[in-house]
């Protein structure tokens, strides 16, 4: 029986299932003259190439965004804390 390849593309979108070793980590996060995104060192699809500058603007909005999402549940759960509720019960005794 054939050996299964362990890397290559399927549709364009490139694979690679190699035991990954550190400095393969390494390089492939950082590589200066690529673009922004490059083939992942281990799974299926694309990462983010941390030598260049526009990954970096990416990460800051997606922390930013992350930032603000936990601000906000704790603003709502700090606001939920046994506050008193006013109800108004109008009763006019016409039916």
């Amino acid at each position: 029986m054939a050996e299964k390849p362990t890397s290559g593309e399927i549709l364009g979108v490139p694979y690679n299932f190699e035991r990954p070793s550190l400095g393969r980590m390494l390089s492939a996060y950082w590589q200066p003259g690529e673009g922004m995104l490059v083939e992942k060192p281990f799974g299926v699809g694309y990462t983010l190439n941390l030598a260049n500058w526009r990954s970096w603007i990416v990460v800051a909005v997606a922390g930013g965004l992350l930032w603000q999402q936990e601000r906000s549940k704790a603003d709502q759960a700090e606001r939920s804390d046994d506050e008193p509720v006013e109800v108004i019960v109008d009763d006019d005794g016409d039916d």
